[in-house]
């Protein structure tokens, strides 16, 4: 370190110590204001009395006496009482008040209200129908709770003991077949300036505040009493992902959200065509750029690679990818400082009237010709349901299965939902490999559970850490699944389990009164009742058991051994959520 800047920082501490150890008398008069002293001129005229000058006390001059008037003269004894006393005086008065600090009151969260389950529909015998093998073990907690993770975000208290008392048919049409609108339980999202618990709650702004898209769609998967419907409105994002980093426009953003939610369970076509007239993709790949004598191929390619047809299956070929942007173009919007993009529209002069030929059919293709021509590609049924599975099971189909999918996807007019449902019954999703819980996903699985609302703005930085932005996926192709877990993303889901955890743990008063006597084995069971005994490997309790025995010293005394117990209780907790078992579903 730099000496002169050593010495600085030293003065300066000196300073702060100096100005701690001076304190104002509270029984002493107030001083009076400081006046500036004159030098006194020297004079040259001598005292004709120089034994007039009286000594000051304790001056070498007065050590035998202190003249106190004519002719009197006090004992040095009386001098060093008087000064004894003085110092005993101005000690009291001096002496410093000790302030006591009042204990910083735990933060607690309160617990929203329970939304309902998925009702299902009538009759109470329904039986679903599937082309396909359908689950015919027991259908239990274990198997509700795995559908719900799968086909939602995770069962709140109660619902998947519902949905395992009406079994596996009822269950599953209770999640795709909803009836009416969603209702959203529990207090709207708000978040607070500056995130201190003085400030005063502020109701998020999803258009108008960075971020607060992320909140919203956060909010609607928390909230929602139709769970599969957000769960499709997420899948939907993926798939045709845009990122608002190239649109640059919350409004638009969340427009195209709606789109999905409103084509969540219908038909497939139709919100391909949605899609394509939507502002936020216009502007993201660059559609209002695509023009006659200038077309530009983003859309194009995206289309067939990455929406209907998959990439390196032989599907289509380069001059398939510009000659379907031909047909694509004519799409243009307007920009202003105050609206950004808007009025988006087609404008006949700027497509191309002229003949296409797109997968060997020529044509006057238009834009709706394209969108028509992707859907009714005699492969694109296998890419569709073969994308569609991977979301909701691990391994992929048999060919016999995908085979019999692709006749149900086509015969019923490339609806979802049916295709869904065969998915949702498949005995793979219940008795086969786990799948890795998306971040979101894990995040509004873990307030549902823990009765909790979107409350804090930090919630975005918290996501983005764990590896899913909302409304921001990292390129054209969406987000990658095979990258839900690493060093850093794992590091972002303990912090989300953390700050959720927070208004729940033991804390206060409670850690004092904790029971002293509770056992490792008591603790642990605590701990998973928790969190509704959720279900966990032999492993990861044996690791559990252990850290549990050994954590509370035994020759601890008089209240730490609450403390001890109840610190144990809530690293458990954090330890069991955080747990890789919790991850996947």
């Amino acid at each position: 370190m730099d000496p002169i800047a050593e010495a600085a920082a030293r003065r300066k501490q000196n300073r702060k110590l100096k100005k701690r150890r001076k304190t104002k008398p509270r029984c002493a008069p107030p001083r009076p204001p400081k006046r500036r002293r004159k030098r006194a001129r020297r004079s040259t005229f001598a005292s004709p009395y120089p034994e007039a000058r009286r000594p000051r006390a304790g001056s070498a001059g007065g050590r035998a006496g202190v003249v106190r008037g004519r002719g009197e003269v006090d004992s040095p004894y009386a001098v060093d009482s008087a000064r004894k006393r003085r110092k005993r005086r101005l000690k009291a008065c001096t002496r410093k008040r000790k302030h006591k600090r009042k204990p910083a009151k735990p933060r607690v969260v309160p617990q929203a209200p329970v939304p309902p389950p998925p009702a299902p529909p009538p009759p109470s015998d329904l039986r679903l129908s599937s082309p396909i093998a359908v689950y015919s073990g027991p259908f239990g907690v274990r198997q509700a709770e795995r559908l719900l993770w799968r086909a939602g975000f995770g069962p709140s208290p109660g619902h998947a003991e519902f949905l395992a008392a009406v079994g596996l048919h009822r269950a599953v049409a209770a999640l795709t077949r909803p009836e009416g609108p969603p209702t959203f339980t529990g207090a709207p999202p708000v978040y607070k300036a500056y995130e201190l618990d003085t400030d005063p709650v502020i109701p998020i702004k999803p258009v108008d505040r960075y971020g607060h898209d992320h909140l919203w769609f956060l909010d609607r998967m928390i909230r929602t009493s139709q769970p599969l419907v957000e769960r499709m409105t997420l899948v939907w994002h993926d798939w045709f992902a845009t990122s608002n980093d190239g649109v640059g426009d919350q409004e638009l953003m969340l427009t195209q959200n709606e789109t999905f939610r409103r084509h969540a369970l219908g038909r497939f076509d139709q919100l391909v065509r949605d899609v394509t007239t939507d502002g936020a993709m216009i502007v993201w790949l660059n559609q209002d750029q695509n023009a006659k004598g200038r077309p530009n191929e983003n859309y194009a390619r995206e289309l067939m690679e990455l929406f209907t047809l998959g990439a390196d299956r032989g599907a289509y070929t380069e001059t398939d990818v510009r000659e379907l942007a031909r047909a694509l173009t004519g799409w243009r919007s307007s920009w202003s400082a105050e609206q950004l993009y808007h009025n988006f529209r087609f404008d006949p002069t700027r497509h191309d009237a002229g003949v296409k030929t797109v997968f060997g059919q020529a044509g006057r293709w238009t834009w709706e010709d394209a969108v028509r021509l992707c859907v009714g590609h005699s492969m694109h049924p296998s890419f569709f349901v073969e994308k569609l599975w991977s979301y909701f099971i691990a391994t992929p189909p048999s060919a016999s299965d995908r085979q019999a999918l692709e006749s149900l996807y086509v015969w019923s007019g490339y609806q979802v939902r049916p295709l869904l449902e065969a998915i949702l019954l498949h005995p793979d999703l219940y008795a086969g490999q786990r799948l890795v819980k998306p971040p979101v996903v894990f995040l509004a699985g873990l307030y549902r559970r823990l009765q909790r609302t979107v409350d804090r703005e930090d919630l975005i930085w918290q996501s983005d850490d764990a590896g899913q932005r909302l409304f921001y996926p990292p390129d054209v192709a969406g987000w990658d699944d095979t990258r839900w877990l690493d060093t850093m993303t794992v590091k972002g889901r303990w912090e989300l389990v953390r700050r959720a955890y927070e208004g729940r743990h033991i804390t206060g008063t409670a850690i004092n009164a904790y029971s002293a006597d509770e056992t490792p084995e008591q603790a642990l069971a605590a701990a998973r009742a928790f969190w509704a005994d959720p279900d966990l490997t032999p492993e990861t309790l044996s690791i559990l058991a252990a850290f549990a025995a050994s954590s509370v010293p035994d020759n601890l005394t008089g209240t730490n051994r609450n403390r001890y117990r109840a610190w144990r209780q809530n690293a458990l907790r954090m330890l069991i959520y955080a747990s890789p078992d919790l991850q996947t579903s």
